[in-house]
């Protein structure tokens, strides 16, 4: 996903990690804009996740020191490559680095992948919300790769909520989905609903998600309502925008998904603190 949550603990010491990752070749890099960037990685054969997982990447500086951070995985299970999104905030002690990275680089690429924030953790449904700011985007590009989520949900929505409209990363990726197997569907099954705030974009609401919810300006674009009969709602981003979806949403007879007990709300719990 990006350079975004971070678990206790940044950096673990070599001894700690060494039978932990692999080292892996950078394929591309693509800048969306100056601080927005993407890159492409090659993956060992063993490494297995969940769509919503994400893992650890770590860079090494011209002393070899590494510095390790979590990503979601962008790309799908299937894909020979591993791909992440990541915001670089200059000045950041892992942003430096990724600033630099180029194809033919090498990155570290932690063995296993972790999280909750994947389909099969909800009670059964029909309608599935993606609600992300930034590149909180990441691991629903992934989910919306994966067939069991087509198999799983009748309309999937996709919001995508950014400052300015060229950080709509993936917008064309996202079009393309329903057209490409293995997830050809009827194109109306997926709904992508962008979300500008700080500029006005043809075609994209000007709000904060919290707010199209209340006002009713989202279900509309979406024509669709959030109702805790039918609807899944996952939502990866800023701390601040998954606390006020959170209480808004469980106002509204939603419910977490907890350890056994499957519901209707599902948020990734970690952030980038440290860039």
């Amino acid at each position: 996903m990006l350079e975004s949550g971070v678990p206790v603990g940044l950096a673990r010491p070599p001894q700690a990690v060494a039978t932990r990752f692999t080292i892996e070749s950078v394929i591309a890099v693509r800048h969306w804009t100056p601080r927005l960037v993407s890159f492409r990685t090659s993956r060992a054969p063993g490494f297995r996740f969940t769509p919503g997982h994400y893992t650890r990447v770590a860079l090494a500086d011209a002393d070899a020191d590494l510095v390790w951070r979590p990503f979601s995985v962008v790309s799908a299970t299937y894909d020979p490559h591993l791909e992440f999104v990541a915001t670089v905030v200059p000045g950041g002690q892992f942003s430096d680095r990724l600033a630099e990275l180029h194809a033919g680089a090498g990155v570290r690429v932690d063995k296993a992948s972790y999280g909750f924030l994947t389909i099969d953790h909800f009670a059964p449904g029909e309608d599935l919300w993606l609600l992300a700011s930034g590149t909180g985007l990441g691991p629903f590009v992934s989910i919306l790769r994966d067939p069991a989520t087509w198999a799983a949900f009748r309309t999937v929505v996709v919001v995508h909520s950014v400052r300015h409209a060229s950080e709509l990363a993936y917008r064309a990726e996202i079009a393309a989905i329903p057209h490409e197997d293995p997830t050809a569907i009827e194109p109306e099954r997926l709904k992508y609903v962008p979300v500008v705030t700080r500029e006005s974009c043809p075609g994209a609401l000007n709000a904060r998600i919290p707010q199209l919810i209340e006002g009713g300006q989202l279900a509309s674009a979406a024509a669709m309502s959030l109702d805790p009969r039918r609807s899944r709602i996952m939502v990866c981003g800023n701390p601040d925008l998954g606390l006020a979806l959170r209480r808004q949403l469980t106002a509204r007879d939603f419910h977490v998904n907890r350890r056994g007990t499957p519901g209707q709300l599902a948020f990734e719990n970690y952030w980038q603190g440290t860039p």
